[in-house]
């Protein structure tokens, strides 16, 4: 079952998702050749804790065997696709840096993501990060109420696949309120079912996975970080929204370049 929120609980989920806006372009500002992972994952815990949330990464339970996230954010670097370990990895100039930030406030969820480049990037990375971009800002375009969940899976699918690059598919967006992960699951990619009808009220997490070659997934050791399985480079764009009547509502919007417009769409 899919929940409707009220006014109430929207304002509380926008409060979480604007310390998560917070947290992103902050670090964004210190994305550069030299940093560390490790670096970057305790600014943005000190950022959370800072503005009355707590991160809900960490500690969030893995599968058998891989324990419990041990970090607050999830920065995933170049071959990484989601679920990157923050840790002694030092940054280098020409890759993608994604970064994913969940913040807890008052047992409301905030969840959002981008890909930032550190330094220049090679044509191909810069290409496959507008990309992934724009598929997030056309699948928002078609989060209206009234149309299916397929209308959004369609439109990120149509906007990435005609450039030859490939969805991920072990990884979808999800419904979010007071879990991280509820109903329903939002496939980037034409399941061949519609899916459920959009409603006023509902509040989602949309987030393209993009992968510049296979859309194979190598899942790494510690049982959490993901690879693509031919190690070419991964692009990541997140949004938490409220479904409106129009445009949906952007919870966790942002001024900044690297966030999508839904107003932008071309789908």
């Amino acid at each position: 079952m899919i929940a409707i929120r009220t006014e109430r609980e929207i304002d509380l989920l926008r409060k979480a998702n604007q310390t998560v806006n917070k947290v992103l372009v902050t670090l964004a500002d210190h994305v550069k050749p030299g940093m560390t992972t490790d670096e970057l994952d305790a600014m943005g815990e000190e950022l959370i804790r800072e503005s009355g949330g707590t991160p809900s990464f960490l500690g969030y339970p893995g599968s058998p065997g891989a324990g419990s996230f041990p970090k607050s954010t999830c920065i995933s670097v170049d071959e990484v696709i989601v679920h990157g370990i923050p840790g002694p990895r030092e940054l280098k100039e020409g890759e993608i840096v994604s970064i994913d930030v969940g913040v807890n406030y008052k047992g409301y969820y905030g969840d959002a993501a981008f890909s930032v480049a550190c330094g220049e990037l090679d044509e191909e990375r810069a290409r496959l990060m507008a990309t992934t971009e724009q598929a997030l800002a056309n699948g928002l375009a078609k989060a209206v109420a009234g149309n299916y969940l397929v209308d959004v899976s369609r439109a990120i699918q149509n906007t990435c696949e005609p450039e030859g690059f490939s969805i991920v598919r072990n990884f979808v967006g999800h419904g979010i309120g007071t879990e991280m992960h509820e109903e329903p699951q939002i496939p980037n990619f034409d399941t061949g079912q519609r899916g459920p009808r959009l409603k006023k009220g509902m509040v989602m997490a949309i987030e393209p996975m993009v992968n510049a070659g296979t859309d194979k997934v190598k899942i790494l050791s510690d049982g959490w970080t993901a690879t693509t399985a031919d190690k070419r480079p991964s692009a990541h764009f997140e949004h938490s929204i409220v479904i409106r009547d129009g445009l949906p509502e952007v919870l966790s919007a942002s001024e900044r370049r690297f966030w999508s417009n839904p107003k932008n769409a071309t789908v």
